[in-house]
């Protein structure tokens, strides 16, 4: 398993923006590809900026070229993201999975 990580920054309604851009666009395109297991968006607010960050996991390297094509460390940034970001990273950063477990996530109410 690898985890393709990627690192952009925003203001918050740029943020904003770019989660309903990643729910409606990244998210399908993403699921759309043999191999793609999952993904995950972060956010970490920092005054007025906001750091967003895009983990996603992947069976194998041929996998991820099956989204990001032969030069598979260049990130694939849509122009409509970058339209709402301030800055982002142009490459990505690639880690062997060495250990994971499933999340417990809390249900509100329980």
């Amino acid at each position: 398993m690898i985890a393709r990580v990627w690192t952009a920054r925003a203001r918050p309604d740029g943020a904003d923006a770019y989660a309903a851009h990643f729910n409606h666009h990244v998210l399908p395109a993403l699921e759309a590809v043999d191999g793609y297991q999952g993904a995950t968006l972060l956010r970490r607010a920092r005054g007025e900026s906001t750091e967003l960050v895009v983990i996603s996991w992947w069976i194998s390297e041929e996998a991820i070229r099956g989204f990001a094509g032969d030069d598979f460390e260049r990130a694939v940034v849509a122009d409509e993201a970058r339209r709402v970001l301030t800055s982002f990273d142009d490459t990505v950063r690639h880690y062997e999975v060495d250990q994971t477990r499933p999340l417990r996530l809390l249900v509100a109410g329980s």
